[in-house]
């Protein structure tokens, strides 16, 4: 397996607002980044005359205190945000994926205890990153953690990381499959694209159902092999093949078997027929949503 060489691409995002109004008494109110107040008088000075030896002069300076009537008392107020408050985030339409460009520490509530270390790449040399639920602020407002998915044993296993470690981005696709119908449905800003009919785990060693989402994407050296031409991994594991490489996780990819399409016959990862999941392929981005149910 190598890692598709076009999954490198995160741009974090971010802003700094400045504020500065006049009013129409001449007086300039700057609020600087610390919140503070900079009052400055304009003072009116009259146009010199053109030309040697004129008559005109400039106008006797007026003492600062009488310089601007002031009529009124223009105030500011720092913004404020509760930092005990979880704020959801992704509707069905937008989701979030959190890059970890040098590693995280995932705890089990924001400051609680560690839960597990990652470091920047997993065990397949790809990029360590999370599904986001959702965050809580600090006082100014700006994001202090980051409750996310994480790709770890017990399925749907959550954690928190700091805001700092990861870079945020928007998903617009989502995946959801259908156990009972045998149908993988993909959907690109919360409207459906196509669907197409797959092939699921076993009686005996089902499909996990939960939400889960694109944690890696591979592409086996043999096309013509069991996972086909590509391997879209998610963050699921089996339930019952524990003691598999890698603990038994997930994957959307093709097959070597095209009888079993349809057909509950896996070991527990959705299969597509390979031309589908070469369709499917470039559209299911890291971060992806992959919703499996019964």
């Amino acid at each position: 397996m190598w890692v598709a060489a076009d999954d490198e691409g995160y741009r974090p995002e971010g802003g700094i607002l400045q504020f500065l109004d006049r009013s129409e008494e001449g007086i300039e109110i700057e609020m600087r980044n610390d919140h503070s107040l900079r009052v400055v008088a304009l003072l009116a000075v009259s146009g010199l005359a053109a030309g040697c030896g004129a008559a005109h002069r400039a106008a006797a300076p007026v003492p600062a205190r009488h310089a601007v009537p002031v009529r009124h008392v223009l105030s500011a107020t720092s913004v404020r945000c509760k930092t005990a408050t979880v704020h959801p985030l992704g509707t069905t339409a937008t989701a979030y994926v959190g890059l970890a460009p040098t590693g995280a520490v995932a705890y089990s509530k924001p400051g609680g205890a560690v839960v597990r270390r990652f470091g920047k790449l997993n065990v397949n040399g790809y990029p360590t990153l999370f599904g986001v639920l959702g965050k809580t602020l600090r006082a100014d407002c700006k994001a202090a953690w980051y409750r996310v998915q994480l790709p770890i044993r017990p399925n749907g296993a959550t954690g928190w990381v700091k805001a700092s470690a990861i870079k945020l981005q928007t998903v617009k696709t989502r995946i959801v499959v259908d156990l009972s119908r045998r149908k993988l449905t993909l959907y690109r800003s919360g409207k459906v694209v196509w669907s197409a009919t797959v092939g699921v785990g076993s009686p005996s060693t089902p499909t996990p159902t939960g939400r889960y989402y694109v944690n890696q994407r591979l592409v086996p050296d043999d096309p013509n092999g069991p996972f086909g031409p590509a391997a879209i991994g998610i963050s699921a594991f089996s339930p019952v093949l524990t003691g598999w490489a890698q603990g038994g996780p997930v994957a959307i990819h093709g097959t070597d078997e095209p009888w079993s399409i349809g057909e509950a016959a896996s070991n527990g990862c959705v299969r597509l027929p390979n031309g589908t999941l070469l369709r499917l392929w470039p559209v299911a981005v890291a971060g992806t949503p992959v919703i499996i149910r019964g």
